[in-house]
Parts: C-alpha cells; structure tokens; sequence
C-alpha cells in the first residue's frame, strides 16, 4: 500500500469519520398490514384446509375427458356429421359388422385425424399403406379418385378388409381351427394377422390389449349403430326342426368345465344323448358350407340357412361317426346328414348341435320346435 487514505476502516475497527451515522425511523406496519394481511392469512388457510379435504372444488379444474360431454354422456363431436351415413352404410357390408365398431377401429388408428403422420407409411383416418390401398382402396363416393386421405374412401375400404377377415376366420372356425367369438377373431386377425390368430387357436394375447380398446371406444359411438333389430330367438321361436329324434339333453348351451380338458369356457352348443349312428338330420333348408373331420369337433356339418329378420341364420353338427353330405350341397329341412358318434374330443356318442346368428353362438333350445 502506498500510505493513501482508504475508504474501508482501520483494522482495529475505529472509524474513518468521528461523525455519528444518522440514524434511521422504523416504518410502522400499514393500514393492509394490520387489518388486510390476518384476513388473508384465514381465509387462505381456511381454502386450503376445505380443498384438502375435499368440500371445496379446485380453482384449477382436472382436464375432463376430451370425448365427454358436460353431462357426462359420450362426445361424438370429432366425427364430422357427414361421415355417418357412410358408417352405416359400410357396416351393411356384411352382418358382422355396426357402425361403432368401424368408428372404434379409426379412432383407435388415428383419432379421426384425416392425415397422421406415422412412421409405417399409412395415411388417413383408417390408416391404409400404398399396398393395403391397392388391395382394399375403391373411389366410394364417386368424387373421381381414390385415396386413402379421402375419409368416406377409408371407411368403406375398412368395411371391406374387416368383412374379409370375417370371412378368413369364420372359414378357420367352422373347420375347428380357431375358436371364439366371430367379432374378436376378426379384430384380431386385424390387428396381428390371420396367421397368428390360426397358430394361436384362438384370439393371441398380442391383439387383447387392441380388443379392449376397440370395445371401449366403441361405446362411445353406440349412437351410430342403427336401431336393432328384435331378437329373432324370441320372434322366431320353433322354427328349426329336431335335429335328432329325442331332444334329451346332456349338457346344455353356457359356461361349464369340459369333460376331457378341464378348461371352463364357454359350451357353444347343446349337447343331445343319442345311441350311435342315430340319423342326424338338417334342421332347417340350406345349403352346407363344410362338411368334414377337425380335431376338436370330430365328423362337423355346418349349414347356412341364409338370413332370417336381416340377420344370417347358421346350425352346425358335430362328433358325428360318418357324413352323408359334401361342401355345396343344398339340404331340405329333416335331410340327413350323417349319424351320431364320438369323433374329436367325446366322452361317448352325442351329437353337438349349434345356432350361430351373424356368427355369434346362441343357445338353440328356443330355436327348436317342440318335439
């Protein structure tokens, strides 16, 4: 240091100037100190305590569900009004099908997003690649062109792939190959391909999780579906005839434990006690669709009946010991096709009679007239 007088205080602690500090006023607590702030302060605390335990609603509202209305119903807003008609016009593609499924299936794909990127290739709400496009893609409202982006096109090509898988997979089903509801193997097969659904049997725990959210969303478009029609269990009771000569049941349609596997599920049929090589007969004119030997069914017959009240009508014949009919042929009603046994997975001669209703398994005794 060169000896200039500092700015900072001697080491020793005395100071540079003898003049005392000034010294400076406390400020008093204001008007809002003293009579707003405590007011503050309870009714915050109490707020706080009332949303803690919740008798006060949030300032700050949860984020409601997008697809809900205020009233809590579901919201169909994202669905352009237009598009509707072409829903219920795509599900007549064939029976299988309702409007809030095929609305589901867009919104599990793209939210209704007419052109999502995605990293596969596939454009549009139903979300085709150039290839499905070519397979499946028809210009369906007649605007000239036919792209994967236009949505009615989507839509009814989405009709069309669905109601072929239906088709793939009801063939596999009525062979024995797969087994299931009519609905989820097709979804299924959708979602992770025929080939996986054949080597599953049944529908592969890889499509659950897609089957799940399809069925959730699809509640939301229930609106869609066009009205139901009634039950033609209950309008059409006794108009298929006994397909054996005694209706003595031995296990009846529903949920049960079988016999030889152990596995409880559901009993897609009736179960009728009959002696072996009893004659088995059409319980309704039709045509047959399959007639063969499959590993769980034994010796099978399945019959179409065509459709009855708007809805496809199907009875099917198992575990029988020989055929008397081919693929193709047409059968009148009480024409025998073949006789009771025990082929395939059987405890002894029966026969396994079913009614399926757009492929969904129903239980036939009110289908069957009094005998």
């Amino acid at each position: 240091m060169d000896g200039t007088p500092s700015d900072r205080a001697p080491s020793d602690g005395t100071p540079t100037d003898d003049r005392p500090e000034p010294t400076r006023r406390r400020r008093r607590p204001g008007p809002f100190t003293l009579l707003a702030l405590p007011g503050l302060t309870v009714v915050l605390g109490f707020a706080g305590f009332m949303a803690a335990t919740g008798r006060l609603s949030s300032a700050w509202p949860e984020e409601s569900d997008p697809h809900t209305t205020a009233a809590g119903a579901p919201s169909t807003d994202r669905v352009d009004a237009s598009y509707v008609p072409w829903l219920r016009e795509a599900a007549r593609t064939c029976t299988l099908l309702k409007p809030s499924v095929l609305a589901a299936q867009i919104d599990r794909t793209s939210g209704w997003n007419t052109d999502p990127a995605t990293l596969s290739g596939s454009v549009g709400i139903a979300g085709f690649t150039e290839s499905q496009w070519r397979t499946w893609g028809k210009d369906a409202d007649g605007n000239g062109r036919s792209s994967p982006r236009d949505p009615v096109d989507a839509i009814m090509a989405l009709a069309r792939q669905d109601c072929a898988l239906a088709e793939d997979v009801t063939r596999l089903r009525t062979r024995g190959t797969v087994s299931g509801e009519l609905l989820d193997l097709t979804l299924a097969a959708y979602t992770v391909g025929t080939d996986s659904v054949t080597r599953a049997g049944r529908v592969p725990a890889a499509a659950r999780t897609y089957l799940a959210e399809v069925g959730k969303l699809s509640a939301r478009y229930r609106s869609f579906d066009r009205e139901e029609k009634a039950d033609p269990g209950g309008g059409a009771s006794g108009i298929l005839a006994p397909p054996v000569t005694t209706l003595v049941v031995s296990s009846p349609f529903g949920t049960r434990e079988h016999p030889l596997t152990g596995v409880t599920k559901l009993h897609t049929g009736v179960d009728f006690a009959a002696p072996r090589d009893a004659p088995v007969s059409a319980a309704r004119q039709g045509r047959v669709v399959f007639a063969g030997m499959t590993k769980a069914y034994g010796n099978r017959v399945v019959i179409d009946h065509g459709t009855l009240g708007g809805r496809r009508l199907e009875t099917t014949y198992s575990h029988m010991s020989s055929l008397l009919v081919t693929a193709g042929q047409s059968v009148q009603t009480g024409a025998a096709v073949g006789f009771v046994g025990s082929t395939g997975l059987s405890t002894g001669p029966h026969l396994h009679f079913e009614v399926l209703v757009d492929g969904t398994y129903t239980d036939p005794m009110p289908w069957l007239a009094a005998h």
